[in-house]
């Protein structure tokens, strides 16, 4: 078993409130969640409004699952919001 854990770093340069902001971050929140059943949530610089951390973690069985998520992960943000990626963490934890 292992333990998927990511970190992506957004930046939504049109947002210009928090209020915007928010509604990208649950709207990707939610989608990612619906679609891969994993854990995600906004884990940092939740005061500035053109830049969001998201969190993710997930199980999958192998290694082979996890690459596999991940760049679904990837691919789904990619395509599924206007925001531009400009980092990506990843950490492997195995069980």
């Amino acid at each position: 078993m292992r333990i998927l854990i990511m970190r992506i770093t957004l930046r939504a340069s049109w947002c210009h409130s928090l209020k915007e902001k928010r509604m990208v971050v649950r709207s990707i929140v939610q989608k990612l969640k619906n679609k891969f059943n994993i854990s995600v949530s906004e884990v940092d610089e939740q005061d500035i409004h053109q830049k969001i951390v998201i969190g993710i973690a997930g199980i999958c069985e192998d290694s082979a699952k996890e690459d596999s998520t991940m760049e679904k992960i990837i691919t789904f943000i990619e395509e599924n919001t206007d925001a531009e990626i400009v980092d990506i963490e990843k950490d492997d934890v195995i069980k």
